[in-house]
């Protein structure tokens, strides 16, 4: 699911409900038959052993989350919604495939959204930063590109463009892309969120005709040229959230550690301690930021 995390299921909330019994009293049994009971001390034990660790450190964490910070039930049905017009029809379908209802789906949302306020919380976004991201939002692309798969190939095809080569006819040569290798590399006009960050911005800041360095994404390394760039007409022109355009923005200063780092601190700060011998490596994870 974009942006979403989808780690919790259905046992998070089976496995909390079941370590709520203290182990010293009675143990109480959840099924009983004739042939047998089963206990909620077995049916805990069972749990640990299938995935117990993970499921606790996600309860952890989650718990150090609340702590200090809040999400509303609105904040939470707002993002649900955006994930129902994304998928339509089809979201039950891409739920069940991921073994996921909408509640514990909203569980995972809710996650989310508390672990982008600890990680944006020190991040500062200017009004000028927001005014650019919203001017790339409503500018279009029209660029052309050689994909390969090394950088060795990317500064082979780089030096030969220098020297003069036709890029069209080297895009036909090198590229791996088959969407637009045939076509001399070329993809007609294009607007944000529609390639590979990395491309985007790379196209974006580049002046036309002008060519770049090769740049990396998943893909592998292209060498780009844009051939032109304009502003989006009125009509296409979408509404734009501030509120929603500094949390991105805030995020992407913060970094891919960011979370990690903080959640660290935060584990560190409320001196957890693991009672269960059998899953007391369960923090091991956040000892180096310690």
């Amino acid at each position: 699911m974009k942006k979403t995390v989808l780690a919790l299921t259905m046992a998070a909330s089976v496995l909390a409900l079941s370590a709520c019994s203290d182990k010293n009293t009675t143990d109480e049994a959840i099924i009983t038959s004739k042939i047998g009971d089963i206990t909620k001390n077995e049916f805990y034990e069972e749990m640990k052993s299938a995935g117990g660790e993970q499921v606790l450190l996600q309860m952890t964490v989650e718990k150090v989350l609340n702590d200090k910070y809040s999400v509303s039930d609105q904040d939470v049905e707002d993002k649900f919604k955006e994930i129902e017009e994304q998928y339509g029809e089809s979201l039950d379908m891409v739920l069940a495939q991921q073994g996921l209802t909408k509640e514990t789906l909203k569980k995972q949302l809710r996650f989310e959204l508390l672990n982008n306020k600890a990680v944006t919380e020190d991040i500062e976004v200017t009004a000028e930063e927001i005014a650019n991201h919203v001017k790339e939002l409503n500018t279009e692309l029209h660029v052309r590109h050689i994909l390969v798969e090394d950088e060795e190939t990317a500064l082979e095809v780089t030096k030969k463009l220098e020297g003069g080569a036709d890029f069209s006819d080297l895009a036909k040569e090198f590229s791996t892309d088959p969407g637009s290798k045939d076509n001399g590399g070329e993809y007609e006009w294009f607007g944000f969120g529609k390639m590979v960050p990395e491309f985007w911005t790379a196209a974006y800041n580049l002046e036309p005709s002008q060519i770049s360095e090769p740049v990396q994404s998943s893909h592998g390394f292209h060498v780009i040229e844009t051939l032109g760039k304009r502003d989006v007409e009125k009509d296409k022109e979408a509404k734009v959230d501030e509120d929603q355009i500094r949390q991105q923005l805030a995020l992407e200063k913060a970094g891919e550690n960011a979370a990690f780092e903080k959640v660290a601190q935060l584990i560190k700060e409320a001196d957890i301690k693991v009672k269960d011998t059998d899953l007391k490596a369960v923090l091991d994870i956040f000892k180096d930021k310690e």
